[in-house]
């Protein structure tokens, strides 16, 4: 598995060079980021001997260019809801798995996994974290819950990189362009089963987390493909047929 750390509009460069020198403390080297602050001497000074990976680092505009190409995006999240809470807000903040748990569903699986920081004063906003196809938060003390950036960072790369360091027979995670048509493929089939329009974000947001959580492999990804275009192909002909045979008893009277 290969690691890429995206932070979100990062606001302070101390916290970033915090996140750098934690990466290098685990074994993690890609670092991305989007539309950050200056990094100069404190961002530096916080490296320390991770100086490199900053230097190797890359800087985007949009976060749809920092995941390209990641098998599997996580989102992190220490904002906690309540049930009373209306549910289909719930959808773009639970489940969410723990540091450990995360670590565990990433063993033995092949691929690029972006895992999401955001902001130091609000996190990551609805729209980044319906991108995500799994969630993670640390459960800390109710009596004070927000972590530092760089604090909950290092949380995240210890448990990951217990788990690289166990051996064991590797499968490739479905590729993300899979996963976009799956999504896309899916959109198309609502339309047709003429799903509630008011549900479709939600209900493929959903979708969405528990494929995630599936860990996908590009086989199972092309059969689910395979699967929708089926059902499609089944309902295209059907209303072909449902359509012809109303012509033609038209054309009879």
């Amino acid at each position: 598995m290969h690691l890429r750390v995206v932070l979100v509009q990062p606001l302070y460069e101390g916290n970033v060079g915090s996140v750098a020198r934690a990466m290098k403390n685990f074994g993690f080297h890609d670092l991305v980021m989007v539309n950050p602050c200056r990094i100069e001497d404190f961002g530096l000074a916080m490296a320390s001997h991770a100086r490199d990976v900053l230097q190797m680092s890359h800087s985007y505009t949009s976060l749809s260019e920092a995941i390209s190409g990641a098998n599997l995006v996580v989102g992190s999240t220490g904002k906690r809801l309540d049930t009373a809470q209306h549910h289909l807000r719930l959808h773009l903040r639970v489940p969410c798995l723990s540091p450990g748990e995360l670590a565990e569903k990433l063993q033995g699986m092949e691929g690029t996994v972006a895992l999401l920081l955001g902001r130091e004063d609000c996190g990551l906003c609805s729209e980044e974290l319906a991108l995500c196809d799994m969630l993670i938060s640390i459960p800390t003390s109710q009596e004070y819950p927000v972590m530092n950036l760089s604090h909950s960072a290092a949380v995240l790369f210890y448990e990951l990189s217990r788990k690289k360091e166990q051996h064991c027979s590797s499968l490739e995670m479905a590729r993300r362009e899979s996963l976009d048509l799956l999504a896309e493929r899916s959109r198309a089939l609502l339309h047709e089963v003429r799903y509630p329009r008011h549900k479709v974000d939600y209900t493929l947001l959903m979708l969405r987390r528990i494929l995630g959580r599936a860990k996908l492999t590009e086989r199972e990804a092309r059969t689910l493909l395979g699967l929708i275009k089926n059902i499609r192909w089944r309902i295209e002909a059907t209303d072909s047929g449902s359509a012809g045979g109303k012509k033609q008893q038209e054309k009879d009277a």
